[in-house]
C-alpha cells in the first residue's frame, strides 16, 4: 500500500497533524495501537492539559474544537504562582487583554474531538489496532512493516509515538534523557471553595504543586515530587490524599474530595540534536520531553504539528513531501521554540529545587519584583501564549 505520508501514533499531536492535512491532497496513513477514545459523561480523565489560546484557535481552524463538549472545559482567567517564602506572581487574562489565559480540558475530550474530524476524512486510512514491526528508510521513501505482515510505503514517515518513540529509534536519532528525579502525580478533586477560574502553583522545597480549575468546582492536580514522595502519595487512602493536598495548598480551595485517584509518571528532559532525518519527522513527545511545570508540553507538540503541516501545504511544486530540504526546514523552524521552552522549564525547576540561601532569596525576590512590573509580566506570558 502506497501513501504520501505515514503518521505513527494517533494521540493528540498525531491526530492533530492528520486533521490539519485533510485538504492537502496528500494521501495519509495513521497507524495506532491503542483503542479509539470513548467519552463517558460519568467519568473524568486524570490526564488534563492546559490548552493555550493559540492551540485552541488551531484546533478550531482544523475543525476539531467544534466537536468539544464545552461543559467539560474550564477557562483559566487568572494564574497565581507562589514561591517557597510567600512571594507571589499573578497573571490575569484582563491584564493580557484576552478572554482567558488557557482552557483546561481532558486528554480524552480533545482526542475524541480530533477523531470526529478524522472519521470524515477521505484522504486518510487508519490502521487500527496495529503495531509496527520494521522500518526501512531508503532513498525512494519509508517502508513500514506492521506486526501482522502488512507493508506500507510512503515518501515521509512522521513519528508521533510518544516519549519512547519507536520511529525515533529506528531513524537513529538518539540523545540521553536527563532524569529530573521527580515524578508527576496527577489526580482530580472536588473543592468546597469556588476556584473562580484561577490556576494555582506553589514552588515548594521538595516539589511543585499545581491545581488547575475544572468545571463544576472541580480541579486537577499535578504535583512534581521525588520518587519516594510519589510512592507515598499514591499509596495514601483517598481521604489521606485529600487532606495532604489541601494542607500543601494552604487550604486555598477549602476541603477536597477525590474524583479520580492519584497516578504517577516519571519526569525527564529529552533534548534531541535534530527532530528530522531523511524521510522522517518527529512531533510531540517523540521530538521533545520537558517538565510539566509550565503546562507547555502538549502546546509545543501542537506547534510541531502546525509547522510541519504548514511546510507540507506550502511546498509548491515539490511533489515529494519527504524531500530532505523540507525536513531540514522543519527542523530549523522548530528548533528555537523547543529549546526555549525546555531551557525555561529546566531552569525554573532547578532554581526552585535548590536550597542554597542566596538562590532562595533571589528566586523569591525575583517573583515579587516581576509581579510589580506589568511590562515584564506581559513579555513572559506573551511567549507562552504566542
Amino acid at each position: 500500500m502506497k501513501f504520501d505520508l505515514i503518521i505513527v501514533g494517533g494521540g493528540l499531536v498525531g491526530a492533530c497533524l492528520a486533521a490539519a492535512l485533510r485538504h492537502s491532497g496528500l494521501s495519509l496513513a495513521l497507524v495506532e495501537a491503542q483503542p479509539h477514545p470513548v467519552l463517558n459523561d460519568q467519568d473524568w480523565d486524570s490526564r488534563i492539559y492546559a490548552i493555550d489560546p493559540t492551540s485552541r484557535r488551531y484546533l478550531d481552524e482544523i475543525g476539531a474544537w467544534q466537536h468539544v463538549d464545552l461543559r467539560r472545559v474550564a477557562p483559566v482567567e487568572m494564574m497565581r504562582v507562589f514561591g517557597d517564602t510567600g512571594a507571589a506572581l499573578e497573571f490575569s487574562a484582563y491584564e493580557m487583554g484576552v478572554p482567558e489565559l488557557a482552557v483546561i480540558a481532558e486528554n480524552r475530550l480533545i482526542h475524541h474531538a480530533l477523531y470526529q474530524v478524522l472519521q470524515e476524512q477521505d484522504n486518510l486510512t487508519i490502521f487500527h489496532p496495529a503495531r509496527c514491526a520494521a522500518l526501512n528508510l531508503a532513498d525512494d521513501g519509508a517502508h513500514l512493516t506492521l506486526s501482522d505482515g502488512r507493508e506500507i510505503h510512503a515518501n515521509l514517515i512522521v513519528g508521533a509515538d510518544g516519549r519512547d518513540s519507536w520511529v525515533r529509534q529506528q531513524a537513529g536519532i538518539f540523545a540521553t534523557p536527563v532524569d529530573y528525579h521527580h515524578h508527576g502525580v496527577v489526580a482530580n478533586f472536588r473543592c468546597t471553595r469556588p476556584h473562580r477560574g484561577i490556576a494555582h502553583q506553589w514552588f515548594q522545597p521538595d516539589g511543585i504543586l499545581a491545581l488547575l480549575p475544572l468545571p463544576d468546582n472541580q480541579l486537577s492536580m499535578v504535583w512534581s515530587v521525588h520518587p519516594e514522595q510519589s510512592a507515598r502519595l499514591t499509596a495514601l487512602s483517598n481521604e489521606e490524599l485529600c487532606a495532604e493536598v489541601a494542607a500543601a495548598s494552604q487550604h486555598t480551595l477549602g476541603e477536597l474530595s477525590i474524583v479520580t485517584p492519584a497516578v504517577a509518571f516519571p519526569l525527564r528532559l529529552l533534548v534531541l540534536p535534530h527532530i528530522s532525518a531523511p524521510r522522517v519527522a518527529l512531533i510531540g513527545d517523540a521530538a521533545h520531553n520537558m517538565h510539566p511545570l509550565a503546562g507547555q508540553g502538549v502546546n509545543t507538540g501542537f506547534r510541531d504539528a502546525r509547522q510541519l503541516a504548514k511546510i507540507l501545504l506550502e511546498r509548491g511544486a515539490q511533489p515529494d513531501c519527504g524531500d530532505a530540504l523540507l525536513m531540514r526546514r522543519y527542523n530549523r523552524q522548530r528548533k528555537e521554540d523547543i529549546y526555549t521552552m525546555q531551557a525555561a522549564t529546566y531552569g525554573l525547576k532547578n532554581l526552585f529545587g535548590n536550597n542554597d540561601p542566596t538562590l532562595k532569596w533571589l528566586r523569591n525576590t525575583g517573583l515579587g519584583a516581576t509581579n510589580s512590573i506589568g511590562v515584564l509580566k506581559k513579555l513572559l506570558m506573551g511567549h507562552v501564549m504566542k
